[in-house]
């Protein structure tokens, strides 16, 4: 399962030093259906190399804002705590995981 990611721990999770992924979401986005089942899988994969969490952004406005979401799906990912890559948008699972093994 991804780890929820919120206002209030985004920074730490950031700061642990992994590779982080975070999916930005929200209950009533259609593609986001789609892509979360994705996320959860690669969060149980990639468990103890990379930390996977999904954002709601309807509860979490204030780090949707920080990074800019304006469009759902958006998964960024992070090395070293900062962005280094994005996908907006449904993507299929082989996107994703070549994005995170670039990673590792």
């Amino acid at each position: 399962m991804a780890l929820e990611i919120t206002n209030s721990n985004y920074k730490e999770v950031l700061a642990e030093g992994k590779p982080v992924v975070i999916d930005f979401w929200a209950p009533w986005c259609g593609p986001c259906k789609m892509v979360g089942p994705i996320i959860d899988e690669l969060a149980s994969e990639y468990e103890g190399r990379v930390i996977i969490g999904k954002c709601d952004v309807d509860d979490n406005d204030d780090i949707a804002a920080e990074f800019g979401i304006r469009n759902i799906p958006t998964v960024m990912f992070f090395k070293n705590g900062q962005l280094v890559d994005k996908q907006v948008g449904s993507a299929p699972k082989s996107l994703y995981v070549d994005k995170i093994n670039n990673l590792l």
